[in-house]
């Protein structure tokens, strides 16, 4: 079986302890990167600049629980088309999750603040997500485990800002003005990034890829 097919084949670079981030800044991505696209490299950007970040990890979910396996690419395959997307030394996509062997993120989020307990992490998320993260299991245990970061996506962020989650923590939200601090405040501390908005989405991307005229060409050039 080639290394595509086989999330065995992942490079001991995506393992945790090579990552060994010390003291620096770390923002985490999380999903299924089905495809990963330049959606996620737009926000990654962002988020270097705005929050003052070091590095971005693209942490690709080997399953994400909200979503079906049905039409789910191989982890190994989402990892390498991730590297390919990526292309910047401050992002680095890894399947550290299979590594810690965690499912959900508030199982990540405790992992890796127990692996790396001088990182300062942050959680990044799209405006989307943060109307859907009550569905998550112990959400309030990622607000109240490491700072949050939400980023504005087309036709989501008004609807986001009045869902139960903003709501709960609404005297936790931090200006814009003050999103370069947030790695540094103590959780729950939360905030709204506001930036250029990026229409490229996953599903868009594999319904594209499904039609017949881009079959032949399986993977989308990043």
């Amino acid at each position: 079986m080639s290394c595509a097919a086989r999330a065995s084949c992942a490079p001991k670079a995506d393992r945790p302890a090579a990552l060994a981030p010390g003291r620096r800044r770390i923002g985490l991505l999380g999903g299924s990167f089905n495809p990963a696209h330049d959606g996620h490299r737009h926000l990654s950007l962002w988020a270097l600049k705005r929050l003052g970040l070091d590095r971005v990890w693209w942490l690709v979910s080997p399953q994400n629980p909200l979503k079906p396996a049905a039409g789910m690419a191989p982890l190994a395959e989402r990892l390498a088309t991730a590297r390919r997307v990526a292309r910047h030394p401050a992002i680095r996509p890894t399947d550290i999750e299979r590594s810690l062997g965690t499912r959900y993120t508030a199982d990540t989020v405790a992992a890796l603040r127990r692996r790396f307990p001088r990182a300062r992490f942050v959680w990044l998320m799209g405006a989307d997500n943060l109307r859907q993260i009550p569905h998550w299991k112990r959400w309030r245990t990622i607000f109240e485990g490491l700072p949050v970061a939400v980023f504005d996506r087309p036709t989501y962020a008004l609807g986001a800002l009045s869902g139960l989650a903003a709501r709960r923590y609404a005297r936790r939200r931090l200006p814009a003005s003050a999103a370069r601090s947030l790695a540094d405040r103590p959780a729950p501390a939360w905030t709204l990034v506001r930036m250029p908005l990026h229409p490229a989405s996953a599903t868009r991307i594999r319904a594209n890829l499904s039609s017949p005229a881009t079959m032949p060409n399986r993977r989308p050039d990043p």
